[in-house]
């Protein structure tokens, strides 16, 4: 990671992984570093390598048609090589940030300044960059001059925009022409807004923080300062059309600061012959051939084309180039052709990415799944396309078809995006549709409970509440899959929250009827293809391990209050039965965002004893 600086642009004050890089800590984000507070820039700003170029032609047509015709590449953050000098040019590859909030405080003298004061120095240490950090080099503290940290409060909006915390507008309770000089003075140990208290030395005005939360927080900050100003900090602009959004009062690494808007699929190969396949993985390398004489030249470079002739490889170029990128069904729901492949596995599809062996069904469980199949090899492209503030975008809506105000990655139209690419193993479990469709009819009462619950959600956060809603099938498979992830994640040696669930959930209609899960690995490095999750898909295993996860759907150490909960109880909830002690996951497991849960679909609870899926035939 680099640092913006006017006298020296690029300095290197930290390290972050490339998968925290996007979902994490993005384009927009705060990244709290030892003794700084960074913000990631926009991609405006971002350097772009051929060699960091990744190839998904699914995943870039989801993209475009969220983001645009303009987005033409999927490149990977910038990753610098291992090096012991740090004043190397590839040693300062990173992605760009910039110090945020502006805002600082001394904690020997506190003193609150912004960093244009000139207060402040930096002072940054090459050989160590996590020891960068500004001074308050005019402090009387005796001795070294005491390093300043962030002050940890910020303003946000619904529509993404975030904005250093109004310090001057909020003491004096609007503006003033005062020089103001501002302290800000602890009254008692709790840490609490309740007992910070921010003082003008100048004209002697106080004022407590905890004015600025609460009910009535909205209201004081806009009296003081106004509406949200419509700042987008990561791309050092303010929006040109006014921000009608009231202002809200957040803490430095609040959780609801930043949240990614993000795609994946699953690579699927679509040619069956072998060359045709390499030359599909090494597409970044051989788009731009223009000549057998081009084949020769970039062999060198792709010892896996070294066994195949240069003739071979030019028309398999051909034919790549000429063929359609994405069929027709890709242009809608982006996990048809994986639903497609998964459940129907052909072996002459296999290759280094992706490798399916079916597994026989456990017997007793025949009469609800249709297929086991064993993901021995996968891999996973994610995207990020956007962020929101405040809310998350997670309630299982297409983005580009809801009314959630996603913020934007840069300043103008993106020709490109960043992505990961992630390699793993899975197990997909194909459940009967015709006995899921049977139940459904005895589950009509708790469907009609999600559909009001969703409603009411929705119309909640000012969005339309008649699209969206997945249905109780949804629901089944996705509690299913978070009872049968926790149990997985006990005995394959992976932590839970690298276990990732994929719901496939289609009733019909205008698409492919669809009903699995697939629970799959998804690591960077070599992590995530151990084999400890595949093995559990031997049916004896599979088998132990659904009894297990079943019997723990049925109790809850929360129960008898986890078991009563039913959806629409309160508006900010859409689940029923269900709590962090049996079923939520992590947010890096779940794509739904811990919504629509209810054991009580997949087992007898203490207050529903007819819904189960299982046992009732």
């Amino acid at each position: 990671m680099a640092r913006q600086d006017n006298r020296n642009p690029k300095k290197k004050v930290g390290e972050l992984r490339p998968s925290q890089i996007l979902f994490t800590f993005g384009v927009g984000a705060v990244v709290d570093l030892p003794d700084l507070s960074v913000m990631v820039m926009g991609l405006d700003d971002w350097s772009t390598r051929p060699d960091f170029e990744i190839t998904e032609p699914r995943l870039l047509q989801a993209v475009c048609r969220r983001m645009g015709e303009t987005v033409q590449k999927l490149f990977s953050p910038p990753i610098a090589p291992d090096t012991n000098n740090p004043f190397d040019e590839d040693a300062l590859l990173g992605v760009p940030i910039a110090p945020f909030p502006r805002w600082l405080i001394c904690p020997w003298c506190k003193t609150l300044a912004p960093l244009q004061s000139g207060l402040f120095e930096l002072k940054h240490e090459p050989y160590h960059p996590e020891r960068t950090r500004y001074v308050h080099h005019n402090c009387q503290k005796p001795g070294r001059p005491p390093t300043v940290i962030p002050v940890r409060f910020l303003v946000a909006c619904e529509n993404g925009h975030l904005d250093d915390f109004p310090w001057v507008e909020f003491v004096h309770q609007g503006s003033s022409s005062c020089n103001a000089i501002l302290e800000l003075r602890e009254l008692g140990v709790s840490g609490e807004a309740a007992d910070l208290l921010v003082r003008c030395m100048t004209c002697q005005k106080t004022r407590r923080l905890v004015e600025a939360f609460g009910p009535a927080g909205e209201v004081n900050l806009e009296k003081c300062s106004g509406r949200c100003a419509g700042r987008h900090f990561h791309l050092r602009k303010h929006d040109e059309a006014k921000c009608e959004c009231p202002k809200t009062a957040i803490l430095l690494g609040a959780s609801n600061s930043w949240f990614p808007a993000s795609l994946s699929v699953i690579s699927i190969p679509t040619v069956v012959n072998r060359l045709d396949q390499l030359v599909e993985q090494h597409w970044a390398d051989l788009k731009e051939v223009e000549s057998q004489q081009n084949v020769r030249l970039l062999r060198r470079h792709l010892p896996a084309l070294a066994k195949f002739s240069d003739e071979d490889i030019w028309a398999s170029v051909q034919r790549r180039r000429k063929g359609p990128e994405a069929s027709s069904e890709e242009a809608g729901n982006v996990k048809v052709p994986e639903w497609e492949a998964l459940s129907n596995p052909v072996p002459e599809r296999n290759s280094g990415d992706f490798s399916l062996v079916p597994s026989p069904v456990p017997r007793k469980y025949e009469p609800y799944f249709e297929r086991i199949v064993k993901v021995e090899r996968l891999r996973e492209v994610r995207a990020l396309t956007g962020f929101t503030r405040i809310d998350s975008p997670g309630d299982n809506t297409d983005i580009e078809t809801s009314d959630v105000k996603v913020a934007p990655l840069c300043r103008s139209k993106p020709t490109w995006v960043p992505a990961v690419e992630v390699r793993g193993e899975g197990i997909f479990i194909q459940f009967k549709d015709s006995v899921l469709s049977k139940w459904e009819k005895r589950a009509r009462k708790r469907n009609a409970e999600f559909a009001v619950a969703y409603q009411n959600w929705r119309k909640s956060r000012a969005l339309n509440p008649e699209t969206g809603y997945p249905g109780i099938r949804f629901a089944l498979l996705h509690s299913f899959s978070h009872a049968l992830m926790r149990q997985l994640s006990l005995e394959c040696g992976y932590a839970a929250a690298s276990i990732r669930e994929r719901v496939y959930s289609s009733e019909g209609g205008t698409e492919e009827s669809m009903a699995g899960v697939l629970l799959y690995t998804a690591a960077p490095d070599s992590e995530g293809t151990l084999g400890g999750l595949v093995r559990l898909a031997e049916p004896d295993e599979l088998e132990r391990h659904i009894d297990q996860a079943l019997e723990m759907a049925g109790f809850c150490s929360s129960d008898p209050l986890c078991a009563e909960n039913r959806p629409g109880l309160d508006r900010l909830s859409l689940h029923g039965a269900a709590c962090h002690a049996c079923l939520l996951a992590p947010e890096t497991s779940c794509e739904s965002g811990n919504r629509f849960l209810d054991r009580s679909l997949l087992a007898d609870t203490f207050e529903c004893k007819d819904l189960a899926f299982f046992g009732h035939e």
